[in-house]
């Protein structure tokens, strides 16, 4: 396995997350703003970016998973839902990284259905060329090209998530 040099480096990462706060904290104020965080690849990306948001929120998260090692099943597996009650709410959802597209449909389909007052998306990193399902995207940190990336919470087989910067994954045989 080789972990390359930061695609992403660290200065990046917390540049594009003040701009998004900034963002995020002016289309939101004066709402009832639930952000709810997508585990465990949006862990450091969920907590940097509400420490910079300037608003008062409400925090939740959502554990769900499709991945084995670095290939999508393309099941959808829920370990852990919201508890905080949806409806009517500004609800925010924050997710690592959009690909195919199928995991965040999902999710955002079940909060649907709880008749929030609005929906939005928030991804750090967005992977176009394998989008198989269409979902909106409000805020986007990167646009990255099909390469499998490693590090800032995003993992392969549960490792380099403790990695600073987002690298370009090599698996080697």
């Amino acid at each position: 396995m080789v972990v390359g040099k930061p695609f992403l480096t660290v200065e990046q990462i917390q540049s594009k997350n003040r701009e998004l706060a900034a963002r995020i904290s002016a289309d939101y104020r004066g709402t009832n703003l639930l952000a709810v965080g997508i585990l465990k690849g949006a862990f450091i990306f969920f907590s940097d970016l509400v420490r910079l948001i300037q608003i008062p929120l409400t925090i939740d998260f959502i554990v769900a998973s499709s991945y084995l090692k670095s290939e999508t099943s393309g099941e959808i597996k829920l370990h852990y839902d919201i508890r905080e009650e949806v409806a009517d709410k500004d609800v925010l959802l924050i997710e690592d990284i959009i690909d195919t597209g199928i995991s965040m449909n999902y999710i955002r389909e079940r909060i649907l259905n709880r008749e929030p007052r609005s929906l939005k998306i928030c991804t750090f990193l967005d992977k176009k060329e394998r989008r198989e399902v269409d979902v909106p995207l409000d805020y986007v940190g990167f646009e990255i090209p099909n390469e499998f990336v490693v590090g800032y919470g995003l993992d392969y087989d549960n490792q380099y998530r403790n990695l600073p910067y987002v690298s370009i994954f090599k698996k080697t045989t």
